[in-house]
């Protein structure tokens, strides 16, 4: 049924289930695997000047991101599937559109994101990648849920 999976990941417990389960149903389906790790610049904004070294803080959340999908690719190996990874930065987006607009370039049949299952003020303040991904893809999203 779903021949190309995109999961994007960020190493969190939540990420890693969703993880699991895409590399599962790649494994039934006999489906491509692409995961995606995407560097948000909102981090790097802001006046940071004589505080830190942005360069050196983006290299350090740019080796994060290669390590985080260095993992996926490994655990997915374990499991006998081959993937792809792309490691992809906001340049000002949000990162859901960021996500979506991969997914459709890709073109992925499938995004397996997890989502935490904030509600209330959490939900406001911290927003959820997985609820704006929902929101604006074209392609079904399997959402996992953390503990």
């Amino acid at each position: 049924m779903y021949k190309r999976i995109l999961a994007p990941i960020d190493g969190s417990n939540t990420s890693n289930l969703a993880l699991d389960e895409a590399i599962r149903l790649a494994h039934t389906q006999n489906a491509e695997l692409r995961l995606v790790h995407v560097l948000d610049e909102a981090m790097l904004n802001g006046d940071v000047e004589g505080f830190m070294n942005i360069t050196a803080l983006h290299d350090a959340l740019h080796q994060a991101g290669e390590h985080i999908l260095k993992k996926g690719r490994e655990l997915a190996a374990q499991k006998g599937i081959t993937v792809e990874t792309a490691l992809l930065e906001t340049f000002g987006a949000r990162i859901a559109s960021v996500i979506v607009e991969e997914a459709k370039r890709w073109p992925a049949d499938l995004i397996v994101v997890g989502t935490h299952g904030r509600r209330g003020f959490d939900r406001f303040f911290m927003g959820s990648v997985a609820e704006g991904v929902a929101r604006i893809a074209p392609m079904p999203i399997l959402l996992v849920r953390g503990h």
